[in-house]
Formats: C-alpha cells, structure tokens, sequence
C-alpha cells in the first residue's frame, strides 16, 4: 500500500515511524536508509533545512503507459525546503539506477570553502541498468553551486543527468526537467553525459527540458547530449557573469552528438564565455537539429554557431548534416570586447565551421546595431574550415539583415552557399551575391528597439508598405505559424522575415 512519509529537521526523530507530521522523520540519512515503493511520497515540510545528500531508493512502477511513481514535495505553508550539501557531496540530490520519480518543490544548494570539479545541485545517473522511464524534476530552486570554471577538469552546474555501462547500456527515456530556477550554478546549468560517439550510440528518448529560468550562469546553459527527439522549450538563461578563464567556450543552448532536436520558444541573452558566446548552437555529430522562434540579444559570441571539427571524423561522428534555423530573432549579437585565445576579436552574428553539411537558414530577422566600439566584430557572417573541411549546401532564404554601420561577410572557401529572397538594409561588404534580394527599408514598426523579454519584439513586424511583404520564395519545410503564432499561409510563408504581415488589397 502506498505510503505518504513526512520529514521534519525542527521537531521530528529518526526513531519516529515518519507517517504524520505529528511523527515525521528528522534527517536525510534516515530518508536514505529507506527502499520506497511505488506511490509512496516523501514530503519535507516547508522551511526546513537538511544538511547532508538525499539519495533515495527504490523505483515507482512503469509498465506500459502506466506509471505509478514516487514523489519527493513539501508540505505546509512558506519556503521550499532546503537541502544543502554545504560542498561536502559532488551533489546536494542524486538519483542513481532508479526509475518513476517526481521530484518537485525544493530549494538545493552546494557550496563549499573553493571551487571544485563536479559539485553540482542535482545528478540524476543510470549505469549498467537499461532503460530509466519517467524522471521528473520539476519546480525546483538550485542555487550557488561553486563547481570548477574548466570543463576538461569536471566542471559542475545546476543539473546533470548520465547514462552510461558497458555491462548493459543505459539510457533515459521520459525525463522531464521543467520549471526550475538555476541561479549562480559553475560551470552550467541542465546538462547530460551519454553514448556520444556513433560507434556505440544509444540515445535517451523523450528528454523534454521545458520553462525553466536559468540566471548568472557563466558556462553552458541547456545541453542535451545523445539523445533522438529532445525538445528545449520556453526557457530563459540571462544575466550571464564573465568568469570562465581564457580559452573555455561555452553557449546557451545546444546539442551534442544528438538527433531530431527542437529548440524553440527560447530567449537566451547576455553570454559572456571568452570563446564561442552565442545563443545557439547545433554542435558537433548532429543530425537535423531545429532551431526555430527563438530570441537571441546581447550575447557576445553572436547569435547561432553551427559546427563540427573535422579532425575527428570517422566512425564515431558523422559530422552535423541538415539544421534547419526559422523564425528567430537576434537583436545586438555579436559584442566581445576584446581579444581571446585567438588573435584578435571574433564574433560573427553566424559562424559555420568545419563539415556542416544541409544547413538552411530562413525567415529570421537579424539586427545589428551599430557597434559601440570600431574594436568589435563587425562580422555577420564568418564561415570557415574547423579540422578542415569546409561547410557545403547552406542555404539562407527569406531573411532580414538589418546592419547599422557595416556588416562584413566572410565566406572562405566553403561550398555551395545559396542566398535568395534575402532582404539587406545597411552597408554590407561584400554584399552576398542573391539576385532575387530586397535592398530597401524591410520598414519594421519599430527599428532598433532592444531589451529583454518576448513582448517588445512586435518592434520588429512589418509595416504596411513594407517590399518585404509578399516577397518571399518557397522553402522545403515551412512549419506551421510565424514567430508571432499566425498561421501560415496553405504553400509556406509569403513574407521576408519573422512576420507574415497582410497582403495589401488588390
């Protein structure tokens, strides 16, 4: 029969039978000495405060469609509880080989004396176990977890789930991290470990990562790493600090070695990692990454990097095929004050490097304002040859690029680049080569308008009289709406740019 436990650090006794307030258990370690069943719930009482690892046992039941998990909450009225691993564990919460939990409404934490590699808020870990169905981490608020600034070392974060095993390999399937509040994490916010290389790839399925708010987080924000199908939706990272030493890279969001992702919905702004710094990213070994009604201002790095090294080609990556960028927005990208690890500045709006191959780039708005210092990359465009290879088949259609001052395009020798139906106001040089462009006003409503949040961004719908209206080409797959949720016309979009703006009458 299912069981509902409370815990209270106040007024409860481990000696206690933990089934009413009355009688609640008192610690963590007694929390941890338990196997839970199916339906059982743990509750901690509001305004409490654990320090020590929660580290249950146990595994909700999950046949079928059917699950019958169990649940960490609270109870009462006031503050999440509090579990705080005061830097003593390499995570304040750690779910390890268990499957059916929904763990929701605590407030976690883990700082110790110093810095150091692999302190994180919570580790969700599968090795040797085979498929982990139904793992819910919702509403949680992890804060101030000091992990190491270096990624080779261990790095540390908010959140990081693992599937790994030679024995048998593991994976995920249904974990769902929606609602949370990362603050002050080092190095990185939501982030995954799995069977990255395609020689023994096995991916977790239905990892959707959904509404969360991520905030002074200097490294990477939201990174699914091998998985098919993970959808990162309807989160916010912002108010990124400068502390990643020289030569660390790090973006908002993006894939690794995954397929079938869909990024949408998001707004990430203020990145501030020495190399890279972009919003977006569709990354190394990718296979039909979709970035689409995204907003992107302020970071440093620009907006979208698509890559992959070419030196490491062969059977365990297949490089990054077919990403497809819609119906996003970016507003003031591209602002690194000085030089990097590289020499000199570097960063392009859009930087494409190494064996990339399908990219196609349609109906976003780019806007650039002119830049506060002649020291900063004017670059809109940089494509190069990382590991090698150059980018091959990328194709921008539909396209706003509204420069203040000057915006530079650097092509290198990649291949196949295709432009048409773009609309270009500004001085562009070289402008690229598109016989089918708008080079006039696109006339939004209210050009230049900048800042956070979703709404001032009607700013940048098309006006009456716009050229950009009706003057669209047909693209492969258009989606269903534009980046305001109106629906697109039967055939695909009409309109250059995020807005599909009304026909003038006839």
């Amino acid at each position: 029969m299912a069981t509902t436990y409370y815990v209270d650090s106040d007024t409860g006794r481990d000696t206690n039978p933990g089934r009413s307030p009355a009688a609640a258990w008192r610690s963590l370690e007694r929390v941890n000495e338990a196997t839970f069943l199916p339906e059982d719930r743990i509750l901690f009482k509001a305004g409490t405060r654990y320090a020590s690892q929660l580290k249950p046992k146990g595994s909700g039941r999950v046949t079928g469609g059917k699950v019958v998990p169990i649940t960490v909450d609270m109870y009462g009225q006031g503050p999440k509880p509090r579990i705080d691993a005061e830097g003593k564990y390499e995570s304040a919460v750690y779910l390890y080989n268990v499957q059916g939990w929904e763990v929701r409404n605590l407030e976690i934490t883990n700082t110790g004396p110093t810095r150091k590699p692999r302190r994180r808020g919570v580790v969700v870990r599968i090795r040797d176990f085979g498929t982990a169905r139904h793992i819910r981490l919702e509403k949680l608020y992890i804060h101030d977890v000091n992990g190491s600034l270096v990624k080779k070392s261990g790095g540390g974060g908010g959140i990081l789930w693992q599937n790994e095993g030679r024995v048998k390999k593991s994976r995920f399937d249904g974990l769902r991290i929606e609602n949370c509040h990362l603050v002050r994490c080092t190095r990185n916010g939501i982030n995954a470990r799995g069977y990255s290389s395609r020689s023994q790839w096995y991916p977790s399925l239905n990892v959707v990562i959904r509404g969360n708010l991520l905030e002074e987080i200097p490294g990477d924000g939201i990174v699914p790493i091998a998985c098919d199908g993970a959808l990162v939706e309807r989160n916010v990272m912002r108010n990124c600090p400068r502390l990643l030493p020289i030569g660390e890279a790090a973006a908002g969001i993006w894939p690794w070695s995954c397929d079938n992702t869909v990024i949408q919905f998001n707004e990430v702004s203020d990145h501030k990692a020495p190399w890279d710094a972009q919003g977006f990213d569709s990354d190394w070994n990718c296979r039909r990454t979709l970035v689409q009604y995204n907003y992107s201002h302020d970071n440093e790095g620009g907006f979208l990097l698509v890559c992959n090294n070419g030196k490491s080609r062969g059977p365990s990556n297949i490089g990054n095929i077919g990403t497809v960028v819609r119906y996003n927005i970016s507003v003031n990208d591209g602002l690194r004050p000085g030089p990097t690890r590289r020499k000199g500045v570097f960063s392009p709006t859009f930087h494409i490097s190494g064996p990339c191959k399908d990219t196609k780039i349609y109906n976003n708005v780019i806007y650039v304002p002119k830049k506060p210092s002649a020291k900063i990359d004017r670059t809109i465009l940089k494509m190069d040859n990382w590991g090698g290879p150059w980018p091959v088949e990328t194709w921008f259609a539909n396209n706003i690029f509204y420069v203040e001052g000057e915006g530079r395009w650097l092509f290198g020798k990649a291949q196949k680049t295709v432009f048409t139906h773009n609309a270009f106001w500004g001085l562009h040089v070289p402008a690229p080569q598109d016989a089918s462009a708008v080079r006039a006003d696109p006339r939004f409503v209210t050009p230049g308008r900048q800042g956070a949040g979703l709404a001032i961004l009607k700013a940048y719908m098309l006006r009456s009289g716009s050229p950009c209206i009706e003057a669209a080409t047909g693209v492969p797959d258009p989606g269903k709406q534009d980046f305001f949720g109106r629906p697109l016309p039967k055939g695909g979009p009409k309109c250059i740019g995020i807005h599909e703006a009304p026909a003038p009458p006839r």
